[in-house]
């Protein structure tokens, strides 16, 4: 048994359908009295929603939280909190609405209560995200942890099959870095790969009946657990790039961490082959250098766009990524490569399986 250190996250789950009801109760006991709601513009009638329900400890509605925070969008949001009074901030939706609430809290310590809409696990980190002349800067602040979390999954059923397919492999993302994480540690690799199980088995059941709540609780749950790894030990290769293509080129989040992933995985597969061979088992493989295959297969499965061209990388972003990635990179069990990540993230332009 190797020696690791084991680090938990001091925040509240609340879980299960009809679970939003409790919001009320949940801010009361964070001592709060006047709650900003932030959501996305596409999402300001749930925003509202939320408001109708607190009443009075709502302080209003903050709806214009975009992709990757810009430190605009963050410093205008922080002056709406102040101006209003606000004592924490309800952030329903997902990386986006919760990543403004993170903004605001780095800066004026509000606590956050966070509602996911989608998969995206920021909910259960420290991790921000602000993006300032086209370059995302990410780090970590223990201030920016949601003080609580409620999982309904009654609250994703209408969120489109193709979000919820994207979102879902971003959640897996999560899961299969922990498993090769510099900081990997016993207790994460079995949420790993028991988040990397979950996902893979109910996504498709999602894609195909997306009012189906029991399947939309199991994706949750999967999501969840790929939080928590998130939170709790660095990420490598993959999550690098896809910081890069969103800070620099503005690809969507998801959708490009979903394209991504086959070929990260596939980057790292004799690099990491103990752990990548627990991945390909929770896929429904054996060996490490399946993985490649099978997450790109289930992407395939899911419907989801593999072409990182058809969601706006130009033909130059392959080797604008693989520079700016590889001049300050993450921990990775493999080198970064300058020419092979140019090489694996052109076949990814063209939405080709790894190589």
């Amino acid at each position: 048994m190797h020696s690791f250190v084991y680090q938990g996250m001091p925040s509240r789950v609340v879980f299960g359908a009809g679970k939003l009801y409790s919001l009320a109760d949940e801010i009361e006991r964070l001592g709060a009295r006047r709650a900003l709601i932030l959501t996305t513009p596409q999402q300001q009638a749930l925003g509202q929603r939320i408001a109708d329900l607190l009443g009075e400890r709502s302080a209003g509605i903050y709806p214009k939280a975009v992709m990757h925070v810009p430190i605009e969008v963050a410093q205008a949001a922080r002056a709406e909190a102040a101006r209003l009074n606000a004592d924490c901030c309800v952030a329903i939706g997902g990386g986006s609405t919760i990543g403004l609430g993170k903004a605001i809290a780095m800066d004026s310590g509000l606590p956050i209560l966070a509602i996911p809409t989608t998969y995206a696990g920021s909910e259960m980190t420290t991790i921000y995200g602000l993006t300032e002349n086209r370059l995302k800067k990410t780090g970590h602040d223990p201030r920016v942890l949601p003080k609580t979390v409620i999982y309904d999954p009654e609250l994703i059923v209408s969120l489109p099959a193709g979000i919820s397919a994207a979102s879902g492999m971003n959640a897996m993302a999560h899961a299969v870095e922990a498993l090769y994480a510099k900081d990997a540690n016993p207790v994460i690799s079995l949420m790993a790969e028991e988040s990397i199980r979950a996902l893979a088995g109910s996504l498709p059941e999602v894609v195909r009946t997306p009012q189906d709540v029991q399947a939309r609780g199991r994706s949750l749950y999967g999501a969840w657990l790929a939080g928590i790894c998130l939170g709790s030990v660095g990420m490598a290769i993959h999550h690098k790039l896809c910081h890069t293509l969103g800070g620099t080129f503005n690809l969507p989040h998801a959708q490009a961490h979903a394209a991504v992933l086959p070929h990260a995985a596939h980057y790292n597969h004799k690099a990491a082959a103990e752990p990548l061979a627990r991945a390909a088992r929770a896929l429904g493989g054996q060996h490490a250098e399946e993985v490649g295959s099978l997450l790109f297969e289930l992407n395939h499965q899911l419907g989801i766009e593999q072409a990182l061209s058809a969601i706006g990388l130009p033909d130059d972003g392959p080797a604008e990524t693989a520079r700016i990635a590889c001049a300050s990179p993450y921990y990775n069990p493999r080198p970064f490569e300058q020419e092979a990540i140019e090489s694996m993230l052109t076949r990814a332009l063209h939405g080709h399986p790894p190589a």
